[in-house]
């Protein structure tokens, strides 16, 4: 078991949240969704709560209700290898929210996610300060990353 797992509250949409993550995310799944019960209830069916996974990583999702947003302070650090994995990540997850600087966006219910390849961290960690600089220069231009302009930076 996981000793720490990742807590989302939205306000009615942990379900759909879920299903678009879990849809973007290879080996994913939905393992359980809490629904309200009571007959005759103005909740009933209604989704509490769901279980995911987002490649091998649990998540928990809860129907909080309005009071609960999201803020920058917190994100989903999405680490890639690839140019295509950053360019997959980066438009399903930024559809429908806000693309922001330097990798980072803002998904359709507001969540903070970091679009990084692992090549950020070499440019940025170069040995030779000038190339560093170029590096964080390069980079603070950019919305979504481009592994080949930092490599050239």
């Amino acid at each position: 078991m996981q000793k720490i797992t990742t807590f989302l509250t939205f306000n009615d949409q942990a379900e759909e949240a879920a299903n678009l993550y879990t849809s973007i995310f290879k080996n994913s799944s939905i393992d359980r969704v809490t629904r309200y019960g009571g007959a005759g209830s103005a909740s009933e069916g209604n989704v509490i709560s769901v279980v995911f996974q987002l490649d091998g990583q649990s998540f928990h999702a809860l129907n909080g209700g309005p009071s609960f947003r999201f803020a920058n302070g917190i994100s989903l650090f999405v680490h890639c290898e690839t140019q295509d994995e950053v360019d997959h990540f980066w438009e399903n997850l930024s559809e429908g929210g806000e693309k922001g600087q330097c990798g980072w966006l803002k998904d359709k219910f507001g969540v903070s996610c970091q679009i990084v390849p692992s090549a950020l961290g070499r440019v940025l960690g170069d040995k030779d300060p000038a190339k560093a600089k170029q590096a964080m220069a390069a980079m603070l231009k950019m919305t979504k990353l481009d592994i080949a302009a930092l490599e050239q930076a």
